[in-house]
């Protein structure tokens, strides 16, 4: 007990001092990162807060063009479930689709059934090729989007020669539909469609870019002639903002692992910090050649090597190989004494008979002090050193 309570007052013990000195580099980088971390969430939660909300009136919102349709009569109603955008189909509605992307192909497939022959408009906002094949048959978006956000509208579809140039540039897409009116081509690809419906006056508009709805782009270019008049071609307007709490997003029959959770770029992400890791282990792990003894340029003390190995052995919780080097070194010295060469020091049945002949002792237990298993703790190490000194000074006692 006496032993075990002294032990943290050794020089092998790291002291505060010690432990901050090294472990606040990476202190330091982790606060860091947390920093940066708040920030980063700080600024987007600034800069896209509410976006393509009609409620909002942040700089990505759409509060300005919900006001102007109401200014003409044209009421704006937000729903978030796929239910009630399904409900809300009819021929004297306008069904805008805020961020299709995020429906599931299911949802996709039902809501464009309900629209498909509702009469009614339906408006795509930045539909990707996940979606745009579902809700607009025919349609395939390209990968490459535009170069140019502002845009001629160089086609016959009214609403957008009054308009003018717009800021649709975004999504790029092609139609097999032969009746389509296709606008704001960048590159001979459309950025605005308008599929007429098979039957009834109902029409799809497909927008390759939100732009023309943000309250910070409304006034610029006909950016706010395009959009109310794509919105306002019926008296009421339904706004869809797909939400990921929809209960009918989880109704499609398929378990979804965590990764299958996570965006492609984190993914990639962490892919390219495993083998950054990996290089930067292999480059301070390389060896130049085998290690070659050289002569000190100054004399240490015995005692400060000794010391400076204990620190090792104590860091690396060595307490086998602390145990086998004393057992080793003592068995070394032990062995000349009773009469045993140096070369079968290391041999039990060597010692053990020469060593309980000399003290008349038992050669189980010196079997297990010189030669038995490593200590299980702290104790049990200093305990096995006192032992060995007990054991060497019987052995030199005249």
């Amino acid at each position: 007990m006496t032993a075990e309570a002294t032990l943290p007052t050794t020089s092998a013990s790291p002291t505060a001092r010690q432990i901050w000195t090294r472990g606040r580099g990476i202190a330091v980088a982790v606060v860091l990162i947390l920093i940066a971390a708040v920030a980063i969430a700080a600024v987007r939660s600034q800069t896209r807060h509410g976006e393509l909300d009609p409620r909002s009136p942040d700089p990505y919102g759409s509060r300005a063009v919900a006001e102007l349709l109401a200014d003409r009569g044209v009421s704006t109603r937000v729903v978030t479930s796929l239910g009630a955008a399904r409900a809300a189909a009819g021929p004297d509605t306008t069904l805008l689709v805020a961020v299709p992307d995020l429906l599931t192909p299911r949802q996709q497939t039902r809501l464009h059934s309900a629209v498909a022959n509702s009469g009614g408009r339906t408006i795509l906002v930045a539909a990707g090729s996940s979606s745009v094949e579902r809700l607009a048959p025919g349609v395939t978006a390209d990968p490459a989007t535009s170069y140019d956000s502002t845009l001629e509208p160089d086609c016959t579809l009214p609403e957008a020669r009054r308009a003018g140039s717009a800021d649709t540039g975004g999504i790029r897409y092609t139609t097999t539909h032969l009746d389509a009116d296709s606008c704001y081509p960048s590159e001979r690809l459309a950025t605005l469609l308008r599929l007429p419906a098979a039957s009834g006056d109902g029409d799809t508009v497909v927008l390759g870019a939100p732009d023309i709805l943000f309250n910070k782009r409304l006034d610029e270019q006909g950016n706010a002639s395009l959009a109310l008049q794509l919105l306002g071609s019926r008296p009421h307007l339904v706004w869809y903002l797909p939400s990921l709490s929809d209960a009918s997003a989880a109704d499609t029959g398929e378990r979804k692992s965590f990764l299958d959770l996570l965006p492609s770029g984190w993914l990639w992400g962490t892919l390219q910090l495993f083998i950054a890791a990996a290089l930067a282990a292999f480059w301070r792990a390389r060896r130049f050649g085998p290690l070659v003894p050289e002569k000190l340029p100054v004399a240490i003390r015995a005692s400060e090597t000794t010391e400076g190995r204990a620190r090792l052995y104590r860091k690396a919780n060595a307490r086998d190989r602390a145990a086998a080097a004393l057992r080793s070194t003592t068995r070394t010295r032990l062995a000349p004494l009773v009469g045993v060469p140096v070369a079968q020091a290391h041999a039990p049945e060597a010692l053990l008979p020469a060593l309980s002949a000399h003290l008349n002792g038992d050669g189980q237990a010196l079997h297990s002090l010189l030669f038995g298993p490593p200590p299980a703790d702290d104790a049990a190490l200093i305990a096995l050193t006192d032992q060995l000194d007990a054991l060497e000074r019987e052995v030199r006692r005249p």
